[in-house]
């Protein structure tokens, strides 16, 4: 069993990077709301974030988050417990509201902009969620499903809302009136965000006495069942994580000057909300929002202007950068860190990357359910390709067999994992938290191994989940939307390898219409499924290989697939 136990001599240990403790306090802070504050008053006016040009410092950041925090209380009443989605990409708003949020007791719900309004119903309903700060950009969606919700209170933001005058206006007008890209909604019980800062500038928040055991995030993942589930994570769970991440990186660090690190990853998306937001309240570092990291010319503009020194992406952030010609124009020659998380690092991306930058990329691995982190590669440039690292600090992992056993040293199994970073269960689901939780022990369901000096090497998926630029796709799920399109008798899902993805989704349909096409499928799936959860590949057959009891048969799919991709 692996352990990070500083009395047992496991022998990854002594990979761990200088300064970092086997042990670390999850209870260093009663809560997330103590550590903010923390970070806030050391580092009060220090840059905390970037966005666009526009820098707000942690002394600003303090006061608007309070001013939030103030209006959810005040004004609209929420209480303790009360959970508040979030709607928007990377922009300097969304950090305020999550800061908000938690300082008004409350529990934050982050969701994905790019959901159809299918997925935002299913996510509002289930979390209860009683408010929502959202981007204009999608509020039409909104407009669609709010009827179907618990939400009673709506703020809406535009993108320039922060960048201060007269930016504010240039860019809201251009997004909306050149751009054309805020379709018409109709919401009467709409706040614009800037009235609700104001508003609560008019009060000081009412002190919360929030505990680690509170609930601070709801992040949701995808499950067996194709059901959305939210992932509830503690204030301890996150305050251990961030506690071991920021020893993790930044414990070596060889100079006071500041860090900064390139949020180009989604704050909605556990990895980035942890080791982007929430590590740089705890280490001062500054995080550079890149709002739409998809306009790749854009994102290279942004990293020429600014001297960062950590990156943080994915496996397809950082094969875009190195295809696009531009990418030798930016300066790497301050970056100590680079991270990837999210999905698997290709060796041929990680290879293109050392020789562009001179700098290995430390890949990780872990969890909605984890906080995420479990473990790491050193930051320290001796990370080993293909592998996610070692525990850690106070995780334990372990490999299982089918029969229950541990497996032997160099023997695949299913990984098993243990720490205060553990989420306690499924919102609402504890049939579900019941399929993934064995005591202490958190079912990952992905299929691993350890090699003798304890670094670990995710070899399959337990699971039928599809992994698609770093977001979970879960068959089940694009099998009940497409079963529903029109002219459709059978349907079956599963990934098929993908050079700019890493895996991309594929259906096999059976018609009940003959006049089915491909496109009647694609358009369906545009109404309801988030461009990723598209299929890419749809093939039509006459049946689909089943079980004696009629279950339709993934792996025979999958098994096919392969060998028609390797010539067999």
């Amino acid at each position: 069993m692996a352990t990070t136990s500083a009395a047992k001599p496991y022998p990854w240990l002594k990979f761990y990077p200088k300064g970092v403790p086997y042990e670390i306090n999850p209870d260093i802070f009663s809560s997330l709301v103590e550590m903010m504050e923390d970070g806030f008053r050391r580092f009060a006016d220090q840059p905390a974030y970037s966005c666009m040009g526009k820098v707000l410092t942690f002394r600003e950041m303090d006061e608007l988050s309070r001013q939030f925090a103030s209006y959810l209380q005040n004004d609209l009443k929420l209480q303790k417990g009360d959970r508040v989605a979030i709607q928007m990409p990377n922009l300097l708003q969304y950090p305020v509201a999550i800061f908000g949020i938690l300082r008004a007791g409350m529990v934050v719900a982050n969701t994905n902009p790019l959901y159809t309004p299918r997925e935002m119903q299913h996510q509002f309903k289930d979390s209860g969620a009683k408010a929502i700060i959202i981007l204009s950009n999608f509020a039409h969606n909104l407009q669609k499903i709010i009827d179907q919700t618990d939400i009673q209170h709506v703020i809406v933001t535009q993108i320039g809302d922060l960048l201060g005058f007269p930016k504010k206006l240039i860019v809201n007008a251009v997004v909306k009136y050149v751009k054309k890209m805020v379709p018409d909604y109709q919401l009467p019980q709409a706040v614009s965000f800037a009235d609700a800062l104001s508003r609560g500038s008019r009060t000081a928040p009412q002190p919360v006495k929030v505990t680690g055991q509170d609930l601070a995030f709801i992040q949701y993942t995808g499950g067996t069942t194709g059901v959305s589930k939210g992932a509830m994570l503690s204030h301890r769970n996150i305050v251990a994580n961030v506690e071991a991440m920021s020893l993790w990186m930044f414990s070596s660090k060889k100079t006071d000057d500041q860090d900064v690190i390139v949020a180009a990853l989604p704050l909605y998306h556990i990895y980035a909300l942890t080791v982007n937001a929430l590590s740089a309240l705890r280490s001062g570092a500054m995080n550079l929002l890149i709002t739409n990291p998809r306009d790749m010319n854009a994102f290279i503009d942004d990293l020429k202007k600014n001297r960062f020194t950590i990156f943080v992406g994915l496996n397809t952030l950082y094969n875009g950068l190195l295809n696009n010609p531009r990418i030798n124009e930016v300066d790497f020659s301050h970056m100590r860190i680079s991270s990837a998380g999210g999905m698997a690092l290709q060796t041929a991306v990680a290879e293109r990357w050392q020789k562009l930058t001179g700098m290995l990329i430390a890949e990780g691995y872990g969890l909605s359910e984890t906080s995420p982190v479990l473990s790491s590669n050193p930051c320290d440039g001796t990370a080993r390709l293909g592998t996610i690292g070692v525990p850690f600090p106070s995780t334990e992992l372990k490999i299982m067999q089918e029969d229950g056993t541990e497996a032997p040293l160099g023997t695949p199994g299913e990984l098993w994992a243990r720490g205060p970073q553990v989420f306690p269960g499924y919102f609402n689901r504890p049939d579900e938290t019941a399929k993934v939780m064995e005591g202490e022990w958190f079912k990952t369901g992905d299929i691993a191994v350890m090699d003798e000096d304890g670094f670990f090497r995710i070899v399959d998926r337990k699971k039928d989940m599809i992994l698609v630029s770093g977001f979970n796709v879960y068959p089940n799920e694009i099998e009940d939307v497409i079963a529903k399109c029109p002219g459709v008798a059978e349907v079956a899902c599963i990934g098929v390898p993908d050079e700019k993805s890493t895996e991309a989704v594929k259906v096999f349909v059976v018609k009940k219409d003959p006049d089915l096409t491909a496109e009647n499928i694609l358009s369906y799936c545009r109404e309801n499924l988030t461009n990723y959860k598209r299929p890419r590949h749809i093939e039509f057959r006459a049946e689909l290989p089943k079980t004696n009891v009629g279950k339709i048969l993934r792996r025979s799919l999958r098994d096919e697939e392969l060998a028609r991709l390797n010539g067999k």
